[in-house]
């Protein structure tokens, strides 16, 4: 069992420690000989907590959140397939997009990346997304969470178009939406109606948890 709690703390620390082809590498090795969930849930998730909480203490900043993301994504390009077959049991399913008009997605793509790590499904609809093509692929996916982000004063407005829509069409009640982003805050997210809002990606997954019990 020592063994096995040692490359499960190895892939960890790789991930923490930005090695993306070390966490591929790892991974790929913990594989022949533990469940993939097992790596998910006491490897991968725990690291991206650990990121997190670094970014909270001011230990790691954008640059290198970022690229300790780039070796969990390695790591799960070689899980995701083992999961599949596995049939993990997803913490949740999240449909993401910025906003119509806005085409930034650093930090969107964080927090989807991190909700990766953390065990849910997410589907990104990448930049400059308008409130009809979130409505649809709301109808298309079926999440049970929406995630809008915005980094523009103007374009932070169009969250409300997006929630209008869905409640247009009868989908609001049917999915929690979180909003985030740098112009973003707690008011703005109760004015527009949103579920909750998140200022960070390691804010952004204790929320979706929240919202979900999970």
């Amino acid at each position: 069992m020592s063994g096995v709690n040692e490359i499960l703390e190895e892939i960890k620390n790789s991930i923490v420690d930005m090695e993306d082809q070390k966490a591929a590498d790892l991974t790929r090795k913990a594989l022949a000989d533990i469940p993939a969930e097992d790596v998910l849930n006491k490897a991968l998730i725990p690291a991206m907590e650990t990121v997190g909480s670094q970014y909270e203490q001011g230990v790691k900043f954008i640059p290198e959140m970022l690229l300790s993301a780039e070796a969990m994504t390695a790591a799960l390009d070689v899980l995701r397939p083992a999961l599949a077959r596995a049939g993990t049991r997803k913490a949740g399913k999240v449909l993401m997009g910025t906003v119509e008009g806005d085409v930034h997605d650093i930090g969107q793509r964080m927090v989807g990346i991190m909700l990766e790590g953390a065990g849910f499904e997410v589907h990104n609809l990448g930049v400059d997304v308008p409130a009809a093509a979130f409505v649809e692929a709301v109808k298309t996916h079926h999440p049970d969470i929406l995630g809008l982000s915005a980094l523009l004063t103007t374009t932070a407005l169009r969250m409300k178009n997006v929630l209008e829509a869905l409640r247009k069409d009868g989908l609001r009640e049917k999915i929690k939406v979180m909003v985030g982003g740098a112009v973003l805050s707690q008011r703005l997210a109760d004015d527009f109606g949103a579920d909750g809002f998140a200022p960070d990606a390691a804010s952004a997954v204790r929320l979706a948890k929240k919202l979900l019990s999970v």
